[in-house]
């Protein structure tokens, strides 16, 4: 609802594709294309962090959100690993100091992996 709504100063939205009122639009809605990037043209840097009270954090950077399946790759790595886990934006964190694992995980998917 508009501030305006009701006064001489109101104009209802309108579809930018066919100009009638939303309401009264008929047109379809915008597809989201979802570029996928594959595995091996990307490279996933596995480094190790320390968080608060001293608990150890394994944390995979260097993929895009946009371009990965991160939920499905975050439950693969977490199943690999037998620990939790969480994403972040662009980060992916696995509870512990997997690196070895998570590395090998990674390149049987088919990612380039650095460890640092």
């Amino acid at each position: 609802m508009s501030i305006f709504a009701g006064t001489e100063f109101y104009q209802a939205p309108q579809c930018d594709r066919c100009g009638l009122a939303e309401t009264d639009c008929d047109c379809p809605p915008p597809e989201v294309k979802r570029t996928f990037v594959e595995p091996a043209k990307q490279t996933a840097r596995i480094g190790k962090e320390k968080r608060k009270k001293g608990k150890v954090v394994t944390v995979i950077r260097g993929l895009s959100a946009q371009d990965n399946p991160f939920p499905d790759l975050l439950k693969r790595l977490k199943n690999e690993c037998g620990a939790g886990g969480c994403t972040d934006e662009d980060t992916i964190e696995i509870q512990g100091d997997h690196r070895p694992r998570v590395k090998a995980t990674l390149q049987k998917i088919g990612y380039k992996t650095k460890v640092i």
